[in-house]
């Protein structure tokens, strides 16, 4: 916190004071989720004003931001790896009207956190700050300008390498400065409520670790320091984030009295530089690309400082120098093998290389046909590929399905049913080139069903329900109302099939065919004996329906009168389980209850013979 004067009103006897309040910030450091945490800055902030005895002698007085300013800086040493140092400071501004008096005034802000996991003071999330600047009294120079720190930048220090910084500040007034490092101070709450601030003296110091303190922040051999110019220097040997407090001491060149004190703290982070620079090149880069052009695309995965240079000598006469890693493109002459190599650094300490070789045989096209398009059906896969400078050794296939591989340059594949499959087609040449090439194949299908196998009563009319497809067709045409519609009516008295043929926009046919009886009824059939022995005859115990559309029910009981059975399902009728078991060798009843096709309600009653 520092200040200027800015006007004097003799009217009032008041001097004006610009008071302007610096925070900085880490602009990397996000909070999350956590409570009570806060990554960005609080505005506006509360200042106190205190005479020389320790009393507040205005009402809280509030600054707002006027400006913020980002600060940047980035190692750029080819030898070292290149860090960022990212702080954003904010500037508070406002004008106050003091009276000048004995011993001046003391004016503050407090606030509680420093920045989480500061390497020299403990538990620095929760340790607090205290700023403030003294104005002179009357026995001084009232109408004095503070010293202040005009620098703001963000420093890159690397540990284990020496450093120097001019931290001089800069006195309106042309005092005398003196430096020295000093205590963080300490104070505040973890909210800045308006009187939270404590009153002078401030001499409430942060908990530091040792061996660290004010006059020794961070260590380091020589440890840092700070001459009578203003120059910061030191050797940290350790990586971490410190705060560093600088005093500027500010006397008056014709008395050399002490006029104040401008206590300013920075957060120095130290970083872990060391390179290990390495030059880092593709061993072998083939140019496989599918046009016959032969610039080939240098990629650099080197290992190297910010500002690396990097030395390429192509093979073919030339060579040139670029100084990032991004891809560039190179012109050969012509096809061949070339020796490449690269050099880190060249003419640096650190300095690295690597060799690699160029086989530079492009126009390599990979693609194939597709004739055919429904599943169940063989379709052609005829290879299109080709290759300007070179052979294609081998055509692999993945058919985009469990076991769907195949080898070479037409196959027919038989997909098991309709989907979209991704085919991809693989190649491999004499000159090292590899290319795939992969689509996405539509297969179609139809899924024809004429309906399940009938029995009806003679003169007894059936409505047929094909399914599957988009065309149908049936054949023969007897006893059909129509034989290109999937809804045809039967109307016949003769056992009969039919054949339907279903297909596609596409082309895809498949058939299926319905088998219909005639009985005399209507009526309903019932053999009175079964043998469920699992020789695929008579296994099962079901009725015949012959004219019955609608069923009740249809039971089964023992001899003890325990039902047993009960579906209406005659197509599956009873299998002689009960319970999960065989059923015994017995006489079982059964009834049946229905309506056949003249509205007639139709009720039996048998037994029927179980034989094992």
């Amino acid at each position: 916190m520092y200040y200027q004067t800015v006007g004097y009103n003799a009217a009032t006897g008041q001097y004006r004071y610009a008071i302007t309040l610096k925070l900085y910030r880490d602009a990397d450091f996000t909070c999350g989720d956590r409570q009570g945490c806060l990554d960005r800055f609080e505005n506006p902030v509360t200042i106190n004003i205190y005479n020389a005895a320790g009393q507040r002698v205005t009402s809280p007085v509030q600054l707002y931001i006027q400006s913020t300013k980002p600060m940047f800086d980035t190692l750029k040493n080819p030898c070292l790896s290149p860090q960022t140092q990212h702080l954003e400071a904010a500037f508070y501004r406002d004008t106050i009207n003091l009276t000048p008096t004995y011993g001046g005034y003391y004016i503050a802000y407090q606030r509680c956190c420093r920045g989480e996991h500061l390497a020299n003071i403990y538990s620095s999330e929760q340790e607090g700050s205290t700023y403030y600047t003294t104005i002179p009294g009357t026995e001084s120079r009232p109408n004095n300008n503070s010293a202040y720190f005009n620098k703001d930048e963000a420093i890159v220090i690397c540990g284990s390498f020496s450093f120097e910084y001019d931290y001089a500040a800069y006195d309106e007034d042309g005092d005398s400065l003196t430096y020295n490092l000093c205590g963080a101070l300490t104070g505040g709450s973890s909210r800045n409520e308006a009187n939270a601030t404590n009153p002078p003296p401030y001499n409430d110091l942060v908990n530091y670790i040792p061996p660290y303190s004010g006059a020794n922040p961070m260590g380091g051999n020589p440890r840092i320091s700070i001459d009578n110019k203003g120059m910061l220097s030191g050797t940290p040997d350790r990586v971490g984030k410190y705060v560093v407090s600088v005093c500027v001491n500010e006397y008056d060149r014709a008395t050399r009295r002490l006029i104040g004190t401008h206590h300013k703290d920075i957060l120095l982070t130290v970083f872990n530089c060391s390179s290990n620079v390495r030059a880092n090149l593709q061993q072998v880069l083939n140019n496989c690309i599918d046009s016959a052009d032969l610039r080939v695309a240098i990629p650099n995965f080197s290992n190297a400082g910010y500002t690396s240079s990097f030395y390429w000598n192509f093979g073919d006469g030339t060579d040139t120098t670029t100084y990032t890693k991004d891809i560039f493109f190179h012109q050969y002459p012509d096809t061949g093998s070339y020796k490449l190599k690269l050099v880190v650094n060249r003419g640096l300490p650190c300095v690295d290389s690597s060799e690699g070789l160029v086989n530079n045989y492009p126009g390599l096209r990979a693609g194939y046909t597709v004739m055919g398009q429904c599943a169940r059906n063989p379709v052609l896969f005829r290879d299109t590929s080709s290759y300007t400078y070179g052979k294609i050794t081998a055509y692999k296939w993945d058919m985009g399905m469990p076991n769907g591989a195949a080898n070479g340059r037409r196959i027919n594949w038989t997909f098991p049913e309709g989907g979209v499959y991704t085919v991809t087609l693989n190649l491999e040449t004499d000159k090292g080139c590899s290319k795939s090439f992969t689509q996405n194949v539509t297969m179609y299908e139809v899924r024809p069903f004429a309906g399940n196998d009938t029995i009806l009563a003679r003169g007894q009319q059936l409505p047929l329900h094909g399914s599957g497809g988009e065309f149908y067709a049936w054949q023969p045409g007897t006893g059909l109302s129509a034989t290109n519609i999937p809804d045809p009516v039967v109307t016949w008295d003769e056992d009969i099939q039919y054949l339907l043929k279903v297909s596609n926009q596409q082309g895809c046919v498949g058939y299926d065919s319905i088998s219909i009886k005639y009985f005399a009824g209507p009526d309903i059939y019932i053999p009175n004996a079964f043998t469920p022995n699992g020789d695929g005859v008579n296994d099962r115990f079901r009725f015949i329906p012959v004219g019955i559309i609608e069923y009740d029910y249809f039971r089964i009981y023992n001899r003890w009168g325990q039902e047993i059975f009960n579906s209406v399902d005659f197509r599956n009728g009873w299998d002689g389980m009960v319970g999960g078991r065989p059923a015994s060798s017995d006489t079982y009843i059964w009834i049946l209850s229905g309506k056949d096709l003249n509205g007639q309600s139709v009720e039996k009653k048998g037994t029927v013979t179980l034989v094992r």
